[in-house]
């Protein structure tokens, strides 16, 4: 699956931009919401993303790169978010976290910095909807993908089969059509990407060619 990132987009023309994506093949909007505290960026809020809510056409993957990030579930809830992306790194009680955003009708998503081993997630993948690897430090769009991420793939990947869950694997962060398809070999499900399809001069042809890998 694709998941084009709206923080790539052209926000003097958003609107265009998702209604382009509406009717691509991709699979869902990848909205990332920073707080310039967790990352050290600010990108947009709730207000926008209820904007955001109304165009789109394709399921909202919601990042939440932010301190306390359960504190929001009710607001991801009612501007129409699927999937509800809290990091390992702000969550201290993870499965109470997972619990609460799965109870209030969404999907439940983990993610990871680059840093952060996969093996800690050994007791709560069983749990979850999906599992994020972040492939760049997050904050910012347009860096360079971090190698390491291809053995990160294939370790969660294993967990994943040995626990017996049916989390998907997303990957964020410097993805493109250079290396998308070596991304789906080592196991991911869902590639976010930002600057290669917004920034490509052609947002329509780019999804496609994802898709066609």
């Amino acid at each position: 699956m694709l998941a084009p990132s709206l923080l790539s987009a052209d926000f003097g023309n958003l609107a265009r931009d998702i209604e382009i994506v509406n009717r691509s093949s991709a699979d869902w909007l990848h909205i990332d919401i920073m707080d310039g505290v967790f990352v050290p960026n600010i990108s947009f809020g709730f207000p926008v993303l209820e904007y955001v809510n109304k165009l789109s056409q394709k399921p909202l993957d919601v990042h939440l790169m932010i301190v306390e990030p359960t504190k929001f579930i009710e607001e991801c809830k009612r501007v129409g978010a699927m999937m509800m992306n809290i990091h390992y790194e702000v969550s201290p009680h993870l499965h109470r976290s997972v619990t609460a955003i799965r109870n209030a009708g969404m999907k439940a998503g983990v993610t990871l910095n680059p840093h952060t081993p996969v093996e800690l997630l050994e007791d709560i993948v069983a749990d979850v909807d999906l599992v994020l690897l972040m492939s760049v430090n997050p904050g910012f769009g347009g860096q360079k993908f971090i190698e390491n991420t291809y053995s990160k793939i294939a370790r969660l990947r294993s967990m994943i089969e040995r626990r017996g869950s049916k989390a998907l694997i997303e990957v964020d962060g410097g993805v493109n059509l250079d290396n998308a398809a070596r991304l789906y070999q080592a196991g991911a499900d869902v590639l976010v990407a930002g600057n290669a399809v917004f920034r490509s001069g052609d947002i329509a042809a780019t999804i496609e060619a994802f898709k066609n890998l």
